[in-house]
Order: structure tokens, then sequence, then C-alpha cells
């Protein structure tokens, strides 16, 4: 027998698993591929020679307006030499270079429907440099997707979709969105055009894409680039390029576990993206497993991803193990089971997350059997002035990010026979999401065998809401 450790609340909870038990931990098991030893030298090449695009020296001169969007503290690192805190100083550098005044310069924060960042966050993500430079002067902002005095509707794009997008990008003679490849269940990858149809948009926009009818199709799970979702992140960030009368300047890297740099690309949009993808696969997307799993363990923390109380709130529960099911179904049995610690003690986190307690209440009544079933009153939670206070004023998450977590909990119970919840503090909670709480891994693995049978192939999964997350999948004979 084996102990393996997983996450629990603001601690650890050991489990005893049987030898034949395998263990994956991102850039351990299977280490990543070399990261850029001079990422700032390697960030200024891609910077001065665009893919697909001129140079900021030809597209920008005196009276240009600039706007730089870049992504919000969910991902990217906060090292002294993170993507973000590189390569914005050198853009500024060539704008300014190019005759563009400072003043002209404005700094955004693309955090879309998440909640918006403070001004110490802000300092972290962009250096004291940059911040102390242009925060003074009011030239660094949170995209508020509820402000209509800047935002712009876009009609709709060749899909049908909304498009409404900030109006500050959408004047902006050169538009630069920031961005960072990393594994993500929805849709692959970040960066690319998903910053665009995500980071800078109004919430109908982001209904188009985080919905059941998109999130359900057969090829969203396992995690696809070639996704109904990625197609449409593409073709809203297009369709703002076409109403633009000109493309974004695209700055993603290609970050490995530890979020430093494997590769920086600069460029347009439609031509960087398939380049930065093939390095990425190569991080990605792992053919490791010899056989498939009948079960797959982790532990959740109180505090990732989303914020303090991702690992609590029973709706960002669900949603965190789906995240873990659309990445490595590929290596899961088809009867396969989740089982994962939590304390789930019903800590929403009300003010960062003002919307999801009343969706979960919503949930426990008048007829609702599944998640989806909830969908039909994002309109109406979106109406509710409070909640949007809470998103504009309040440093809390837009009401639409509730149902768009909805949508990805609901592949868990889609894709799994069960679901169990171990050491949960308040278990009616679990069982209100339609997860089984036990009181032990023992417990828990006793119970699957109804599921798998006995001697089950396990896949244990410590620290996956620690690390920057892979693909995994059969390997290849």
């Amino acid at each position: 027998m084996k102990k393996v450790a997983f996450e629990y609340g603001q601690g650890i909870l050991e489990a005893e698993l049987p030898d034949s038990a395998e263990v994956f931990v991102p850039g351990e098991t299977v280490p990543d591929p070399p990261y850029l030893e001079d990422p700032q030298a390697a960030t200024r090449r891609s910077i001065l020679n665009p893919i697909g695009m001129p140079p900021i020296s030809e597209l920008v001169g005196k009276g240009s307006r600039v706007t730089i969007a870049f992504p919000d503290r969910v991902k990217g690192g906060f090292q002294n030499n993170s993507h973000r805190k590189i390569c914005i100083p050198i853009l500024i550098e060539e704008c300014i270079k190019a005759g563009v005044e400072k003043k002209d310069i404005t700094l955004i924060c693309a955090n879309g429907l998440h909640r918006k960042n403070t001004e110490e966050e802000i300092r972290c993500i962009l250096g004291d440099q940059v911040f102390n430079s242009f925060a003074p002067t009011h030239q660094i902002v949170n995209h508020d997707s509820e402000d209509w005095d800047n935002l712009v509707d876009l009609g709709y794009d060749e899909l049908g979709d909304r498009v409404i997008m900030n109006r500050q990008v959408f004047e902006s003679d050169l538009p630069v969105l920031i961005g960072h490849v990393l594994g993500n269940p929805y849709g692959g990858y970040s960066g690319g055009y998903k910053m665009a149809a995500t980071g800078i948009t109004h919430w109908k926009s982001i209904a188009s894409h985080h919905i059941p009818g998109v999130m359900h199709l057969p090829d969203f799970t396992p995690v696809s680039g070639q996704s109904t979702m990625r197609k449409k992140f593409d073709a809203i960030g297009q369709h703002m390029e076409k109403c633009m009368g000109k493309k974004f300047l695209m700055c993603d890297a290609v970050l490995d576990t530890n979020a430093r740099q494997i590769a920086v690309f600069t460029g347009y949009g439609k031509e960087i993206q398939p380049k930065s993808w093939e390095i990425a696969d190569k991080r990605t997307y792992i053919p490791w497993a010899e056989e498939k799993f009948d079960i797959m363990m982790f532990g959740m923390p109180q505090a990732f991803h989303y914020g303090n109380g991702h690992g609590t709130n029973p709706i960002l529960i669900l949603q965190a193990i789906a995240a873990n099911v659309i990445r490595h179904r590929r290596v899961l049995k088809e009867n396969s089971v989740v089982i994962c610690s939590s304390i789930c003690n019903g800590y929403f986190h009300d003010r960062e997350f003002p919307s999801y307690r009343p969706l979960y209440e919503l949930f426990q009544t008048d007829y609702h059997y599944e998640l989806p079933d909830l969908a039909r009153y994002g309109e109406l939670f979106c109406q509710d002035q409070k909640l949007v206070d809470a998103y504009r004023f309040g440093y809390g998450y837009h009401p639409y990010h509730a149902f768009s977590m909805i949508s990805c909990g609901h592949i868990a119970h889609l894709h799994c026979s069960a679901i169990y919840i171990v050491g949960a503090y308040e278990p009616g909670y679990a069982r209100g999401m339609d997860m089984k709480p036990k009181a032990t891994f023992t417990e828990a693995l006793k119970d699957a065998e109804r599921y798998v049978g006995a001697n089950p192939k396990i896949l244990a999964l410590p620290r996956t809401f620690k690390t920057a997350g892979v693909h995994l999948m059969m390997k290849v004979n």
C-alpha cells in the first residue's frame, strides 16, 4: 500500500491506496519542455518581429491611441520575469519610440465576468514600475462588462452570436492582447482569441459559448482545440477585428507548470494560435497512461483558481471536478468514478461570489432536476441590480459567471457513474449537487466497488489544483 496526500481545505488528507495506483503530478511525473533561459530577449525579438503584421513602428505614431489588455489574476504567474511583467514594458517602449504619447496608452485588466482586480492585485500582476507610472493618471482600468458608456454593440458574428466589446479597445489605433497559452478545459488553451471572446466582452457574448448547448456537445469532452466552443471564440474575436478594421496585436507566451515561458509569439491571432499550440501541445497533451482508469482521485484546497471559496462553494466544487473530467476523459473508463476530498463546509464566499448561493438554493426547489434546468434564469439574475452592482463596485463575480460554472459542472455527471466527496463538514451541500459524501477515502473506495468492481485501477492526482493542468492521454504503442 502507498500513502498519498491530497489537498483538503487549508491542509491535507491522506489516502492509503494500493500499490497499483498511479500518481501524476504536472511537470514532475513527465517533465515540461525546457523554459526560456532569457525570456526578456526572446520576448523582445518576438515583439520586434511580429508574425502576419507590420512591426509596431509601422502601426502607430504621434496621436495614436493604444490599449493593452492583459489577463487578470486568475492565471499567468506573478514572478519578476512573468510574461505580463516582461512583455508590457517592451510594448510600451516600442509604442513610445514610434511617437505614441504616454498619455494615450491605456492598460486594461481583461477580467471579463471575473471579479475586478484590486489595485494591489494589479500591482502584483504588472510590477511596481508600470503600476507606479500609469496608475496615478488612471490609465490602468478593469474591464466592466456592464458599463454601457464603455461598450460597443457589434451585432452578430458569422455564427450568429452577439458580439459586444470594450469601447476603448474598439476605438484604439492599436489594440494589443496579452495571452497565456496554458492547457484549459474550455477550448483547449487560454490565450489567442479566447482573450478577446471572454476578457473584454459582455455576458451576452459569453452566453453564446459558456452554455449547455455548447459545453455538453460531444466535441467538448474530452478537451479539444477543435470544439464548437473554440470556433465560437475565434469567430467572436475575428468579428471584432472586422468591425474595428484592424487586427489585434497579440503577444502570447506558452507557459510551463510554474508559469515560466517556453516560447513567445507576437502577431496576428489567426497565424500565431496554431504556432503557439504546436509548442504547447508538447507540454499539455501527454500520452502517458498504459491502461484506462476506473477511479480518478484528487483533493480540493479552499482557495485556488477563481479565488477563496472555489473548494468549498458547492457549485464551484462540481465545476472543478468537471474540469478534471474534461482534461482526463481519454484515460478514464466509461463507468469511472471520481473521489475528491473537500471540507465542503458551505462557505460560498458570498461577497466574492454573490450569485452562487441564490442559484444553489434555486436548484433545490421547483422541479429543478438537473443543473441545465437553471440555464433559463441567466437573464433574470443578470437583471438583478444588486448582483450587477456587486460586480461593478464590490469586487464580486458577475451574476452570469455562476451559470457558466453550472454548465461545466454538469459534465461531471454526464461522464461519471458517481462522484464522491470525502470529509465534508456539511455533507448536505454535496448531496445538493448530486454528489455522494463519505467520511473517509476508505469508505468512498469501498462504495465505489458498486460501479467499478473490486481491485479498481486508480489515478491519483495530488496538487492538481495547485499546478497548471495538463490533458492526459493514452500511450501510443
